[in-house]
């Protein structure tokens, strides 16, 4: 009897965690590399779930692909470890158990992580090494991306007619990371011809029986579950799981009636788990029919934070636009900066941006003092935010910290690294890019948490994305901003420029994009700050016209600063004729300079306006004569 004919006449048992036996054994590494190095081990592991009661084993090839290999530079071991894998596996079976090919998901939270072109590349050649040698079945298991899981069964239930099993992997239970339920999931599954739909990983029996209550049973395919042992708890460096058999073997039963026929183990189970579940479901009859638990309404009192402020990006579309970044000071007395703060709230500019430890170094949390200028001189603010500082859990708890606090801009931006700042050991997080992180401000503006749950309210971001000019090629840096516009950017903000010929440039590659984009101008404060910029700041560049300029006046402070001033008005007369935005950086708390420039682009755009009226009523006059 074949694995598809079996699993319509009884319920299996699947084995459990390869890799959580291969660590307790002492070996911690590329665990599928076991395969060549311990290939004992690796059937002993097997044969332990044999002799527990599993029906179904799996190969040790959960990240036997190009991409992940290539961590361990074993790229082009591809072939070599999934045919040794499943040999084992084979042997192990000796022709009484089913031999299931796995291949794991590649992406977790951050699409930007491995291209989805990758990622088909990739699987293809997995693929092709399992189809090769024979396997009794497919299982695509942890897959957190519910494209990729789509993408990568599409292509498998075309390339054979062995059963598949197909699994996705939830943070909460019900709900994939993208806001899509557990049951939409299974269902799509369904119809793109997979044998067996369900769920494995992230969550234990309890959350998993949970997650199964609200789900129907598939009309064509059939259920599988394969849940964690526990929450792992930290000890000694290691993630460790408890392992109460006999809860296993009660979680089990409830697994069971909620329609699962293919119930095994994932993270922390191990051979007495397995037996737990055999002793309890083994061989039984599957369920024909079962009661849906209906949705469970969530009760959500949380309070509405009313913002009477239109968005950047609403206000750039219908008329000039000036934002200041006045940085957040490295030491705690805030007394010139609030000066400055309402300084450039007199002058009249639209939002004070704040960034997020530029060039990697501390500063008081610009979310604090964000807070801080809207309530005393409301002020509008730009709030950074770096995926640089921050993992998953620290960004969405800042974001909806912001929302609380009433404050819907923001910037996303990946941050410079901390080598390059005043902590340079310090570990810089990266758990998203700023693509990802720009996707994910949009998913909390949809009501959904990152990792899919309600979040009881949507939130009102506004969001910003970097743009740097200062590039060989221009054309590929629009790229990433209509790239950026995919993933959900409002608007953009660049990297200063100091060069009238590159702003039209700027606005020759730029003007097919209907997303406003304030074009930023930082004045310089002395040749030694031109220098400095222009030599070691990334993203900056400057034009030997203006180094030369900046030398010229280098004996003379005020002359330096003059100069400065001088050379960003002429760069404001192009940028305000071409753009609706301009995001004026201050220098070193010089809050005076933004002041002075904030005015001068008023004056500018005032005698633009009269400008055009004057010509219009022109036209009108003429119009008349005729």
């Amino acid at each position: 009897m074949n694995l598809r004919d079996a699993l319509q006449t009884q319920t299996l048992v699947g084995d459990g965690a390869l890799g959580t036996l291969l660590y307790s054994y002492g070996i911690d590494q590329c665990f599928e590399d076991l395969n060549r190095s311990h290939p004992d081990e690796v059937l002993n592991v097997h044969k332990a779930y044999v002799e527990a009661g599993a029906d179904v084993i799996q190969t040790n090839t959960y990240g036997a692909n190009y991409v992940k290999l290539s961590r361990y530079g074993l790229e082009d071991k591809v072939k070599e470890i999934n045919t040794a894998a499943i040999k084992i596996a084979k042997q192990a079976a000796a022709e009484h158990n089913y031999v299931v090919g796995t291949i794991g998901g590649t992406r977790a939270i951050s699409k930007q992580a491995v291209s989805l072109e990758e990622i088909k590349r990739s699987f293809r050649e997995q693929l092709y090494c399992m189809l090769f040698e024979g396997v009794d079945g497919l299982l695509l298991e942890t897959f957190y991306d519910f494209e990729e899981l789509q993408t990568v069964l599409q292509i498998a239930r075309k390339e054979t007619k062995l059963p598949i099993i197909a699994q996705v992997s939830m943070h909460e239970p019900g709900v994939l990371q993208d806001g899509t339920s557990l049951n939409e999931a299974l269902a799509t599954l369904e119809n793109i011809g997979a044998d067996v739909v369900g769920i494995n990983c992230r969550l234990g029996p309890y959350h998993m029986t949970q997650a199964l209550e609200g789900v129907p049973l598939p009309k064509k395919a059939v259920l599988s579950a394969y849940p964690n042992a526990s929450l792992p708890a930290y000890q000694d460096g290691r993630l460790v799981y408890k392992t109460d058999a006999d809860y296993f073997k009660a979680s089990a039963r409830s697994l069971y009636e909620e329609g699962a026929r293919l119930i095994g183990g994932c993270c922390g189970t191990t051979p007495e788990h397995i037996a737990a579940i055999a002793e309890e479901v083994k061989g039984k009859k599957p369920i024909q029919k079962k009661v849906v638990a209906p949705a469970k309404a969530e009760v959500e009192t949380p309070r509405e934070v009313e913002d009477t402020n239109p968005h950047l990006h609403e206000i750039a579309a219908e008329r000039s636009s000036i934002i200041v970044e006045l940085d957040p000071p490295k030491k705690l007395n805030t007394d010139k900066y609030m000066r400055g703060a309402q300084a450039l709230r007199d002058a009249g500019v639209d939002s004070v941006t704040l960034a997020d430890n530029s060039l990697a170094s501390p500063r008081i949390s610009n979310s604090a003092i964000a807070s801080i200028i809207k309530q005393k001189y409301d002020i509008n603010p730009l709030v950074h935010i770096a995926c640089r500082d921050r993992n998953l859990i620290g960004l969405q708890s800042h974001l909806m910290g912001l929302h609380t606090l009433g404050i819907t801009e923001v910037l996303a931006i990946t941050g410079d690294p901390t080598k390059i700042g005043d902590f340079p050991g310090a570990t810089s997080v990266y758990d998203l890019s700023s693509f990802d992180l720009i996707q994910y401000i949009k998913q909390l503006n949809q009501g959904l948490s990152f990792s899919g749950k309600s979040l009881g309210m949507n939130t009102n971001f506004s969001v910003a994305a970097a743009f740097n000019p200062n590039v060989r090629n221009l054309n590929r840096a629009v790229g990433r901003l209509e790239k950026k516009i995919k993933y959900g950017a409002d608007y953009f903000i660049s990297q200063p420029v100091y060069s009238v010929e590159q702003i039209r440039e700027v606005y020759e590659a730029t003007k097919h994009i209907s997303a406003p984009i304030y074009i930023g101008i930082m004045p310089l404060t002395s040749s030694r700050n031109a220098e400095f910029l222009h030599n070691e700041v990334p993203g900056i560049t400057l034009s030997d016209e203006i180094r030369k300029r900046m030398e010229h006046v280098s004996h003379d402070p005020a002359l330096a600063q003059a100069e400065g001033i001088a050379i960003a008005k002429s760069l404001i007369d192009t940028a305000a004729e071409l753009f609706n935005g301009i995001y004026l950086i201050t220098p070193f708390l010089r809050y005076e300079i933004t002041v002075e420039l904030t005015n001068y682009i008023k004056e500018v755009n005032q005698q633009r306006s009269e400008r055009t009226v004057l010509n219009g009523n022109n036209t009108i006059s003429s119009a008349s004569i005729k």
